[in-house]
């Protein structure tokens, strides 16, 4: 009725197509390599410009008000001074209440609501201070 033939085959591929084969795979992967490179290069060069463009408004804008510039440093002196008292008075709560925090959700929720939005906003605060408060001219790359 029906025949299987499980036998080896005597004319198998050559190993000559199996390396063409595998040497167009590895053609393929260099060229999409060299596209992948291509678009990073295009997306460094964007990024770059758009960091650069924004140091320059930064620039012409701390130039136009320097007296301001000048203020904002000192401000974000004195807060960075805050955040580190702020910073010290968080972890020895953390030391202190460590089995608290560990065991009981309403501890850890307590803790967050207590120190989270302010270590936050402090911190968003603090860096636009710096950031307007630095002296330096835009680095160009």
């Amino acid at each position: 009725m029906f025949r299987i033939d499980v036998s080896a085959e005597s004319n198998s591929t050559p190993p000559a197509s199996n390396d063409r084969v595998a040497i167009e795979l590895l053609r393929q992967l260099v060229a999409g390599q060299q596209q992948q490179n291509k678009l990073l290069e295009n997306l460094i060069q964007q990024t770059a410009a758009a960091n650069n463009q924004r140091a320059s408004e930064l620039q012409q804008w701390k130039n136009a008000n320097p007296e301001l510039a000048t203020a904002c440093r000192r401000a974000a002196e004195t807060l960075s001074r805050v955040q580190t008292e702020f910073l010290g008075t968080l972890t020895e709560e953390v030391a202190d209440s460590e089995d608290h925090l560990i065991e009981g959700e309403y501890m850890l929720n307590e803790f967050v609501d207590r120190f989270g939005p302010r270590l936050a906003h402090l911190n968003g605060v603090l860096q636009v201070l710096a950031q307007l408060g630095t002296t330096d001219a835009p680095s160009k790359a």
